[in-house]
């Protein structure tokens, strides 16, 4: 058995108000999870989804399925991660990593976990990514 989760970060401006959404299909039940901030940028946003359900299922031993349409979230905790850290936090540019205490927060918690990352194409009909993305925006509703 796996869990799965969908995740979707959304931004009225950028920066400006959002909010992130997360949808965990556990066993027979669909946990929703979702809030919003008054300044923010829709990375942030995108990371945040992934945080909070994370840390919601920060006990679990099951394998977790996490579905996102951020590439910057995927390719971040997936690959560029690693550099970072060994680069002191900084990028191949030499400057330092945008969004650092997230990044070392979402790191901490993908060592406790079984993740595998998995990355969707927005607004194309995947109904968990679609429930993730009005999420979103209800979390981003609460921010305006």
């Amino acid at each position: 058995m796996s869990i799965r989760v969908y995740t979707d970060g959304a931004c009225r401006g950028n920066p400006g108000p959002g909010g992130w959404g997360a949808i965990i299909f556990r066993d027979n039940e669909e946990i929703e999870l979702f809030d919003g901030d008054k300044i923010t940028t829709n990375n942030q946003m995108e990371m945040m989804a992934a945080i909070k359900a994370l840390e919601y299922l920060k006990d679990e031993d099951q394998k977790i399925l996490l579905y996102t349409d951020s590439d910057y979230l995927r390719q971040g905790i997936t690959s560029w991660i690693v550099k970072w850290k060994n680069n002191n936090w900084r990028t191949a540019a030499k400057k330092a990593v945008k969004n650092k205490e997230l990044w070392i927060l979402l790191d901490k918690l993908v060592q406790e976990l079984n993740i595998e990352w998995h990355w969707v194409k927005g607004h194309s009909g995947d109904p968990g990514n679609e429930k993730a993305d009005n999420l979103a925006n209800k979390g981003a509703d609460l921010a305006c």
